[in-house]
């Protein structure tokens, strides 16, 4: 009666996971999406830990009930002491990296629950069991070295050029060889010879931890957004093989549904920056060395402006597009921001948002931001939909973007992210970057539309320039 309990909390956990997924698909819903993960997620662990008790106390794994409970306890305490701080404190800018790290941690799970399982009584007996174990370990392995170093990647303590070794792809499908020989030779050791089988699952670890490391490695910091986005994948697939390995059929579900959700939006984000899925996958794309430096041609001269200026400039307008950045987020502009868009709107001017799918360094991220700061959904545009309108419009603020606005993705060939579809803002009568300084993006490309004759530099914290621009408005413009 307790195991069908327990599969009946299963399911309605799963179907739960699924309606969060449908529920973050919108912003309107990712709320109510959370809230049903959590629910889930809640059942899951509940479900989780009586079927743990219940066989604690049957053959063959009678041990004491409350030693297992005990135990229980203490790791999800641990959990929540060190992952509560974490959480609390971690900027919204910050997310990517925090994001990357606990993909980590999923992976290192997958690896140690490999081991486990393959050294438990019955570990091995069965090739299919055997090739689990083997697949879960180096995908495991894989994800943790990869997500690590994207973490240090993302968080600046990890040069973000792309590490190119000779023979590099050479060296990754050795690699894919040497795992795929061992994983047969897993298979076809004798179950005896358990030390045999430990050296030969630890060879798979050690294989998967080197690729994760050089694949990811190879990638530039501007490709970094899709890494993630894939590693989340890759840690779904991790969580389904360690499903599989401990025959929990909502591991598995969950797996799935991470592995594949994750790949379908690093599909997605590929088209939008115009980047190969297949080479996503095989760890390097974008050009053959990947992302470079900014070239040394003279551009011209740029054209710097002052905050009331702009004012003046968003006063007289009719229509108005924002398209933020991760210099938006890194100034936590999005508040006055909002402000700004209130009192324009009050005043009669049209003004809309346009995100590129990689604004910032996740998916999502300005969306996020910008219900943060309460702006009104239906005016927070992607970049197909608002495309079109820039022809059109009077006024653009780029207010931390670079590398989703530069002009050289359609117009350069010889560009590191030629192809790259960008917001063409360069359209519009008049354009302001608020910026900190000239430098170069996070691609390390420099931006041709600073220095076009319809563009004008705001050099400063963007929080601070948006809140003088609201106090340079005229008294006619609402509060």
């Amino acid at each position: 009666m307790l195991l069908q309990f327990i599969q009946a909390l299963y399911i309605v956990a799963a179907i739960l996971f699924i309606l969060s997924l449908a529920g973050l698909s919108k912003q309107s819903t990712a709320r109510m999406g959370n809230m049903l993960g959590m629910v889930g997620m809640v059942l899951a662990l509940g479900a989780t830990i009586a079927h743990s008790l219940h066989l604690s106390d049957t053959e063959p794994h009678r041990r004491s009930v409350g030693v297992t409970l005990l135990l229980i306890l203490v790791v999800l305490a641990l959990g929540a002491v060190i992952g509560t701080p974490i959480a609390r404190k971690v900027e919204m800018t910050q997310m990517p990296e925090l994001i990357a790290m606990l993909h980590s941690f999923v992976g290192m799970a997958a690896v140690l629950v490999g081991f486990n399982s393959f050294l438990a009584p019955e570990g091995q007996a069965g090739a299919v069991h055997l090739v689990e174990v083997g697949l879960g370990v180096f995908i495991g392995a894989y994800t943790f070295t990869g997500s690590v170093v994207a973490y240090l990647k993302l968080s600046a303590k990890m040069s973000s050029k792309p590490l190119v070794l000779p023979g590099r792809n050479m060296l990754n499908l050795g690699a894919f060889v040497v795992f795929l020989a061992l994983l047969i030779g897993l298979v076809s050791i004798p179950s005896a010879s358990v030390g045999l089988g430990v050296v030969v699952v630890a060879a798979i670890a050690l294989i998967g931890f080197a690729l994760g490391y050089h694949m990811v490695a190879a990638i530039g910091g501007g490709d970094m957004p899709v890494v993630v986005s894939m590693l989340n994948s890759y840690s779904g697939w991790a969580a389904a093989a360690a499903g599989f390995m401990l025959g929990n059929n909502l591991l598995i579900i969950t797996g799935a549904l991470v592995g594949s959700s994750g790949a379908i939006l690093s599909y997605i984000m590929c088209r939008a920056m115009n980047r190969s899925f297949i080479s996503v996958i095989l760890g390097g794309f974008g050009v053959e060395g990947g992302t470079v430096a900014a070239s040394s041609e003279d551009h011209g001269e740029h054209r710097e402006i002052l905050a009331p200026a702009v004012a003046e400039l968003l006063t007289e307008a009719r229509r108005v597009i924002i398209t933020p950045g991760y210099g938006m987020a890194v100034a936590k502009a999005q508040y006055p921001v909002a402000d700004l868009v209130h009192r324009l709107r009050a005043s009669g001017v049209q003004v809309t948002f346009g995100v590129h799918p990689v604004a910032g360094r996740l998916p999502g991220h300005m969306n996020v931001l910008l219900a943060e700061a309460k702006v009104p959904y239906d005016i927070v545009l992607e970049m197909d939909e608002i495309n079109a309108d820039f022809a059109g419009t009077d006024v653009v603020l780029v207010i931390g973007a670079n590398d989703t606005v530069n002009p050289a993705a359609l117009e350069d060939p010889s560009s590191p992210i030629a192809g790259m579809p960008v917001l063409e803002v360069w359209n519009a009568k008049q354009v302001i970057v608020f910026k900190r300084s000239m430098a170069t993006g996070y691609a390390g490309v420099q931006n041709p539309l600073f220095f076009r004759e319809n563009t004008a530099m705001l050099f400063g914290d963007a929080k601070d320039q948006v809140e003088k621009i609201i106090a340079a408005l005229p008294a006619k413009v609402p509060a």
